[in-house]
């Protein structure tokens, strides 16, 4: 419950906290918190000092961490993880009028439009059998890890609304993502560092820091972005001559003024700020340790790709200088360090895969980025026993028309336009079942033919094996109780490996 509506109802909890003394009140807090009995913005006294205790879950929970990579943009899963023969053989020819009146597009002209087959190859994987193209080889080696849903679909068909619905279970401002709803539901099992943490590589998604925000829930659950260079975080090392003492000391006086207001008001606000000080203070020591990679071995810093040279092609577009593959690759390895060391969620967004001209050059070069990196990381959290408890998924927006761009001014359908009808995505670990290939679409990729999932029924599932009653998790604001799954949602049983 909201702790400010829990206030003016002056409930049970309100009169025993107030009434006892004030080191009473310090202990009952941290021991019902240690518990599992409070939420950290229920705590009253202390709420600083059990941001990072852990909640009971609903039940038993197979995944105690997840590594959401998330593909802003959106890849294109015919050329990546779904062949249409069917589809090359009509390359070329127009799309039946039952199926274009109920499309919509973002940049297609409809009238003029033409299906468009993928040339690149597939073959099978695993002993599973799972289809990749070639441009995942790597993703193919770990096939019988993973999970692919070949019948994904959404409503939105723009990137920062495709985006946020990805990310929050709704395509409005001002929701918390997944990333926060699990920390809040969960809490974080690490004290030096953030619960949620957030990597980029890539020029930059469009929906920005919306897709790893708090919304109405207190902010120390939103995902905190680490930078690639320098410092993970802005300010974290004291300035030159503040020696620590008095840091400490000033930390202290701050934190004093804000439980006085605290008291006062019960604005959950202040006790995330109260948190974030605390938290800074710690990662000013756990931050460096963990960027540092030079303590893997060599093996495992070739493994994932750190270190790779970026391919020397000519300058086109969105590819620019950005240098992605190096970045990527220590993004993923640092990802398994977070998890090892208790962060509960951690996001890498890369971006673009918005390949609407000259798909074969960008989209190549976006799939090599991350194939070796992210199939590094299945094999390595399963080497050290971490895959059963860590959930890995690759995710986007929407995917990309069975349809070639025929903007104006284009001679030639050389890309793909949005498609959020159907598509494609990958996850691992975290109690599913691996070497599963689920759903299926029509015979040239334009919508579910069997087993469809919603992105909705997509986070009750992921919900359910953190240990959470997706209908359960909610959280009053304005009046109504929301949950991550707005008003529909349900748990696709056949992807859990074991009840």
């Amino acid at each position: 419950m909201n702790p400010l509506e829990a206030y003016q109802q002056n409930t049970r909890r309100e009169f025993l906290t107030t009434t006892a003394s004030g080191i009473g009140a310090l202990a009952l807090g941290s021991m019902l918190s240690d518990d599992g009995v409070l939420r950290a913005e229920d705590a009253v006294d202390a709420p600083a000092s059990v941001q990072s205790n852990r909640q009971r879950p609903h039940f038993e929970p197979q995944a105690k961490a997840c590594i959401s990579i998330y593909m802003a943009g959106a890849p294109s899963q015919l050329d990546l993880f779904t062949p249409k023969p069917k589809l090359r053989e009509l390359h070329g020819q127009s799309v039946p009028n039952s199926i274009l009146e109920k499309a919509r597009f973002a940049f297609i002209k409809p009238d003029t439009a033409t299906l468009m087959g993928s040339p690149r190859p597939f073959r099978k994987h695993g002993d599973c059998g799972m289809e990749f193209s070639d441009w995942l080889p790597h993703l193919g080696s770990v096939a019988d890890d993973l999970l692919m849903v070949r019948s994904l679909y959404s409503e939105e068909f723009n990137h920062h609304p495709g985006q946020l619905m990805m990310q929050c279970g709704v395509s409005r401002f001002g929701m918390p993502t997944m990333g926060a709803w699990i920390n809040y539901g969960l809490g974080s099992e690490s004290t030096n560092l953030p619960g949620y943490v957030v990597l980029t590589a890539g020029r930059g998604s469009s929906g920005g820091a919306t897709l790893y925000q708090s919304g109405f829930l207190p902010s120390s659950y939103g995902g905190v972005l680490f930078r690639n260079q320098g410092e993970p975080v802005l300010n974290l090392s004291n300035p030159q001559g503040l020696p620590p003492e008095l840091q400490r000391a000033g930390l202290d006086t701050l934190k004093a003024a804000n439980n006085r207001r605290y008291q006062e008001v019960h604005d959950p606000e202040i006790a995330s700020r109260i948190a974030s000080y605390e938290l800074a203070n710690r990662m000013q020591t756990a931050a460096p340790e963990l960027t540092d990679i030079s303590q893997e071995s060599q093996h495992t810093q070739e493994m994932y790709g750190v270190g790779r040279a970026e391919p020397k092609k000519v300058w086109r577009g969105s590819l620019g200088h950005l240098q992605t593959y190096d970045t990527f690759a220590r993004n993923c390895l640092l990802a398994r360090r977070l998890v090892e060391r208790g962060v509960r969620f951690v996001n890498i967004i890369h971006a673009s895969w918005d390949q609407h001209s000259e798909l074969d050059f960008h989209l190549s070069h976006n799939a090599e980025c991350v194939d070796q990196p992210i199939a590094a990381l299945i094999r390595d959290l399963k080497q050290r026993g971490m895959l059963d408890s860590t959930m890995v998924t690759w995710a986007s927006e929407f995917g990309r028309t069975p349809l070639g761009e025929n903007r104006s001014g284009r001679s030639a359908n050389t890309g793909r336009d949005h498609h959020p009808s159907a598509y494609t995505m990958l996850l691992a670990g975290g109690g599913l079942k691996g070497g599963l290939t689920y759903g299926s679409t029509d015979e040239i990729g334009w919508y579910p033919e069997d087993n469809p999932v919603h992105i909705n029924d997509l986070h009750a599932t992921m919900l359910h094996q953190f240990g959470l009653d997706h209908l359960k998790l909610t959280y009053r604001f304005q009046g109504r109780d929301f949950r991550l799954t707005d008003v529909g949602g349900n748990v696709i049983s056949d992807w859990i490996a074991r009840a």
